[in-house]
């Protein structure tokens, strides 16, 4: 049996005759940049996740500069990120000259961790940076406790951030996280629950200056005209055939999601009783771009589940703190415990919308096997 971790093929079969006859649509017109299926994703984007304003770019690491540059962030200033999660979430505001300060994760979620935040502000006053932004990460799906970290952003006067790059379509209390936050950005890179063939990303905001802004940052600080730069910006744009992959793709995202978590409530029943299963924060729907077990015995289980033909991915084996690259950015005191032992633990099953029954009982079964 041929088992994909994520089965972006069985997706395309599916997306077929609609997907080839949008891409010969931007084939024969040629309008490659800027396409009118860029804005035709932007509107469809920010109509299904109730955001006023959506701002395509290249990648969701961009997204998050950009958020960054529309807020001047430089040297200085403090953006509290978790310790357990990509890279991206940290890099995108080193590249700025602010300090990433990482606070330590909810053992149970995996997400923000409120009372470290609090801690790290502290801390962060008392090393002299100025605290600027939250950023909340969506790891594997599930939204993080806005509703918390929203309290303590908005009595230190903080921006709040939804990293949602694994978290599109989740919900809390029946609302998109764009509700909870000042900016929401995301990732279209192809493993993503919505995922297009390449690179892709943007930025979901309720302010229209700061959309404005963040539309010209995108397109070199473009001014009034192409050739009237009024601010230093990026050139990060979302190419019209990866537009037009993501409209294909958003109009299955409800359907899938729900398929989703219906592989995901298989997984829970067959093995609640045997190994720690994710746990969804009350009042959350995760969009599940993993389905992820916390094991002592990782290294084994991985194993014995690779000899069957069966995937299986680590996100992520070490926090940030502990890379070379960011070894020497502040952490919160007392350390990330929760996430040291997070990134010792962690191992995903394979998660995707185009799983068959049959494939997801044999996991199951050598899944319990390996236990």
């Amino acid at each position: 049996m041929s088992i994909a971790f994520i089965d972006l093929q069985a997706q395309r079969q599916a997306l077929e005759p609609g997907l080839t006859k949008a891409l010969q649509k931007v084939l024969d017109r040629g309008d490659f940049i800027q396409g009118q299926e860029v804005r035709e994703f932007e509107l469809a984007l920010a109509q299904f996740c109730g955001a006023d304003h959506v701002i395509s770019c290249a990648n969701g690491t961009d997204a998050l500069t950009l958020v960054g540059m529309a807020e001047g962030l430089g040297v200085g200033d403090a953006v509290f990120v978790p310790a357990f999660t990509f890279v991206a979430t940290a890099e995108a505001f080193s590249i700025l000259g602010a300090t990433p300060y990482f606070v330590d994760v909810d053992p149970r979620t995996f997400n923000m961790d409120t009372e470290s935040l609090k801690a790290g502000i502290v801390d962060a006053k008392a090393k002299g940076l100025t605290p600027k932004m939250v950023v909340g990460v969506d790891l594997f799906g599930q939204p993080a406790d806005y509703q918390s970290l929203a309290v303590v952003s908005k009595a230190e006067n903080l921006i709040l951030v939804a990293d949602a790059a694994q978290g599109l379509g989740a919900t809390l209390h029946s609302k998109s996280v764009v509700e909870y936050v000042d900016y929401t950005t995301t990732s279209f890179f192809p493993a993503k629950p919505l995922g297009c063939y390449g690179d892709g990303g943007a930025v979901l905001c309720k302010d229209a200056e700061k959309a404005s802004l963040l539309k010209s940052l995108a397109q070199h600080g473009k001014g009034q005209q192409k050739y009237d730069n009024v601010r230093i910006g990026l050139n990060s744009r979302l190419d019209t055939l990866q537009a037009a992959v993501l409209l294909q793709k958003l109009n299955v995202f409800p359907g899938e999601l729900k398929t989703r978590q219906d592989v995901s409530q298989r997984y829970f029943e067959a093995l609640k009783s045997k190994v720690e299963t994710p746990f969804v924060l009350d009042g959350a729907v995760s969009s599940w771009a993993q389905y992820t077990l916390k094991l002592d015995n990782r290294n084994a289980f991985q194993s014995t589940l690779k000899e069957k033909g069966i995937p299986t991915a680590v996100y992520y084996p070490m926090p940030l703190n502990q890379q070379t690259g960011y070894k020497n950015d502040p952490v919160v005191p007392g350390g990330v415990p929760v996430s040291d032992g997070l990134a010792r633990q962690v191992i995903s099953l394979p998660m995707h919308a185009y799983m068959p029954d049959k494939v997801q009982d044999f996991i199951i079964e050598e899944v319990l096997k390996a236990l």
